[in-house]
């Protein structure tokens, strides 16, 4: 919160920069981070891919995830094989309700961010209660239903176009992208949860489930986000508070627990990782 008193994470350093909006994070890695031996995943503005990958970014971006990561830890039923723990979601809810009680200890061990403490409390408390409502669950869910859609019928755009050509095909063209990172993250997070098999696993989105299959086989992808159900469970939640004490390198703040497990930070992390690995 020193660093950004809005309150949100990622907070980026570099140099005498700081940016603490994770888009703009991106925009500028892919900008300032340039090279023969760098990756280029934001085409350029003048390529016929620029549009249509900055349309699936902002498509995939805009998805409520946090939503969607709190509702089905705190509602199991909806999900099948998740790969939490039973005994996760009673330890969740107990964490997520001593959030205010923890935030209002902070407010007193840090009284020159007194305001910034409460309008936390305030954000993190509305959240909870919408998240813990298992019909605006099911609603978002649903609409997450035709998202899905869409990208499978791109998927299959892309299957046509290049029919007969030997190259590999991502969501966008044969040119691995941004879009592809922010689809790959949300899958991972939906098999982590339990949601695979209601979305792709039953076979109803077979140019989805070929797509999660391939991307899971890169490097990157494997480093970062192999043991992210490990990570989520046995450190982000006991330690999410403890952290705001301490200065990690690149994203700090009290709301950790809430953009570690809502995604945003997720996002920005794996590109973070995807640049310097």
């Amino acid at each position: 919160m020193r660093l950004n008193l809005g309150e949100e994470v990622p907070v980026f350093l570099h140099g005498d920069t700081i940016i603490s909006d994770y888009n703009q994070i991106i925009d500028y890695m892919e900008k300032t981070f340039v090279g023969d031996t760098v990756a280029q995943l934001i085409p350029d503005a003048d390529s016929p891919l620029y549009d249509r990958v900055q349309q699936y970014r902002q498509l995939l971006d805009g998805l409520p995830m946090d939503a969607y990561t709190h509702g089905c830890i705190l509602h199991p039923e909806l999900t099948t094989d998740s790969m939490i723990p039973k005994y996760a979601t009673a330890e969740i809810r107990r964490h997520l309700a001593n959030a205010a009680t923890e935030l209002m200890k902070l407010d007193h061990e840090e009284p020159q961010l007194t305001e910034p403490y409460l309008s936390k409390q305030k954000k993190l408390m509305a959240k909870i209660l919408d998240h813990d409502n298992v019909n605006y669950l099911k609603k978002i869910l649903g609409e997450l239903a035709m998202v899905l859609d869409q990208v499978e019928a791109e998927l299959e755009k892309r299957k046509l176009e290049y029919q007969g050509q030997k190259c590999e095909l991502w969501l966008c063209g044969p040119e691995f992208t941004l879009a592809d990172i922010c689809l790959g993250a949300l899958l991972h997070r939906l098999k982590f949860l339990g949601l695979s098999k209601k979305y792709w696993e039953d076979g109803s989105r077979p140019n989805l489930q070929s797509f999660f299959v391939r991307v899971q086989k890169r490097y990157a992808f494997r480093k970062v986000l192999g043991d992210i159900h490990t990570t989520l469970l046995s450190a982000v939640l006991p330690n999410a508070f403890r952290m705001v004490k301490k200065k990690p390198p690149s994203f700090f703040g009290a709301s950790f627990l809430m953009g570690s497990l809502g995604g945003m930070g997720y996002f920005a992390y794996w590109y973070l990782k995807k640049k310097y690995m």
